[in-house]
């Protein structure tokens, strides 16, 4: 009897240890944070045009940037609260760093603000969105959601050409926000 009570003790610590583990690996991580280093790496990625020589790609801090929605990787047409939050918060570092950001919201006869999506931008519509807003890069990414992990990429896209700048990578575990805000329709 004793031992099928220790048994059941250690079975019983077992299956908790278990399940508190899950627990952590499923709690939101800073997504605040994780935006700033991305943004931090996207601008370290590229040098200030002033120190380059001809023909090196470089950006200067008084040229505007704009910031587009993540999107789905699955479907590109589609954002999410994610996808938009994580934009705003890359946006907004860029912005402490001196450079110049547009705010695409306040241009409401901007045909790129979609409705419980954003603003999603496509490859062929750059330089026009260079042109009407004078905009010398664009902050784009996507996201692709697992069980467990969130995976996003930036990129920051010189609109002239599509010339990727430079480019950030990382993952965030799904908690239960990152679930909340990866949902369709939010």
């Amino acid at each position: 009897m004793m031992k099928a009570t220790r048994t059941f003790f250690y079975v019983s610590l077992v299956l908790v240890l278990i399940t508190g583990c899950s627990y952590i690996m499923r709690t939101d991580r800073d997504l605040v944070r994780a935006s700033y280093i991305a943004a931090d790496l996207l601008l370290k990625g590229v040098k200030d045009i002033r120190s380059l020589k001809p023909r090196h790609y470089g950006i200067y801090t008084k040229q505007p940037f704009l910031v587009a929605s993540f999107v789905n990787i699955d479907d590109l047409q589609q954002s999410s609260t994610f996808g938009r939050i994580v934009a705003e918060q890359i946006g907004s570092r860029i912005a402490q760093k001196g450079y110049k950001v547009i705010e695409l919201k306040l241009r409401t006869s901007s045909v790129f603000v979609q409705q419980h999506t954003g603003e999603l931008l496509l490859s062929r519509e750059l330089r026009e969105i260079s042109l009407q807003h004078d905009a010398y890069a664009v902050v784009v990414g996507t996201y692709a959601a697992s069980k467990e992990v969130v995976y996003v990429t930036a990129k920051l896209v010189r609109t002239e050409d599509s010339v990727i700048l430079s480019s950030s990578d990382y993952s965030l575990p799904v908690g239960p926000d990152t679930k909340y805000m990866l949902r369709k329709g939010r």
